[in-house]
């Protein structure tokens, strides 16, 4: 009986400790916030003219007049638009891409050495020639957001699918499993961590490739807005929008981590050890 408590007491007590990390760590994350951007207030005008630096009031009070306006808003929608359409058809195509070319051997060598000179390729200085080609408008962006998101998810999941041990798929397969369910209940498994990595790494890419266009040719966005306060020497307002696109890219990151720890739930967590007092 004592065994027995002893192994359904350990689940929760993990739990526990789990909960009161990441309560541990969302402090810290607080305490150094204050830490910085506390200094940074204070280092503003005391320290360094805030021409260079702006300061964190400063910064909200841009933000709340911005979105209070509905200004702000404005411009934060047509960037996110331009960054989500164009990272789900890139995701989406990465993905298939790298699962159909780890399976064909024959296409995977044919195209491997286009998608080497492809992914070596500066895919920001091809801004300039979608604005040639699809002009100033959301579609340039996209297109450009799609070429960066592409790159970066098919490596990751082709690299994901052939890391997985072909010894681990000839077992299922002698257990007598099906192809559908080796791909269902080894490889995509397997790969997902791969695929969620190169998930994460893209989001950001997609907003830069977004505002970089929007730098490039744009009459709105968030690129736009970052341009023209620069061009009027206001830091305030360059900073303003890079916390915006920073902000963003930290809670899509959060709902990522959030799916991942959903998707590989399956995935055994390491138990602390633990010494029995009682002697043999």
């Amino acid at each position: 009986m004592s065994t027995g408590s002893e192994a359904s007491r350990m689940p929760r007590q993990a739990r526990s400790r789990r909960r009161l990390g990441r309560l541990r760590m969302s402090i810290y994350h607080m305490i150094l916030a204050v830490a910085i951007f506390g200094f940074w207030q204070f280092a503003s005008g005391a320290l360094i003219d805030p021409f260079w630096i702006s300061s964190p009031s400063a910064i909200v009070q841009f933000l709340w007049t911005g979105f209070a306006s509905g200004q702000l808003i404005t411009q934060s929608a047509v960037t996110f638009y331009e960054a989500g359409v164009g990272f789900l058809i890139g995701a989406v195509a990465g993905v298939i891409a790298g699962l159909v070319l780890a399976v064909l051997e024959t296409p995977r060598r044919l195209l491997e050495p286009y998608f080497m000179a492809f992914y070596g390729m500066p895919r920001i200085a091809l801004g300039p020639l979608f604005i040639i080609w699809f002009g100033i408008g959301a579609l340039s962006k996209i297109v450009l957001v799609i070429t960066i998101v592409f790159l970066l998810v098919f490596y990751n999941t082709f690299q994901g699918v052939l890391s997985v041990p072909a010894e681990l798929k000839r077992l299922v397969r002698v257990l007598g499993a099906a192809e559908w369910q080796v791909w269902t209940k080894v490889v995509l498994p397997s790969a997902s961590p791969w695929i969620i990595t190169g998930l994460k790494i893209s989001v950001p890419q997609a907003l830069v490739g977004a505002i970089v266009g929007e730098f490039i040719a744009a009459s709105e966005g968030l690129g736009y807005v970052i341009q023209f306060q620069a061009s009027t020497f206001n830091t305030t307002g360059v900073l303003g929008g890079i916390a915006i696109v920073s902000i963003a890219v930290v809670i899509i990151n959060d709902l990522l981590d959030r799916l991942e720890r959903h998707l590989l739930r399956w995935r055994p967590r390491e138990q602390p050890k633990t010494v029995n007092s009682r002697a043999t």
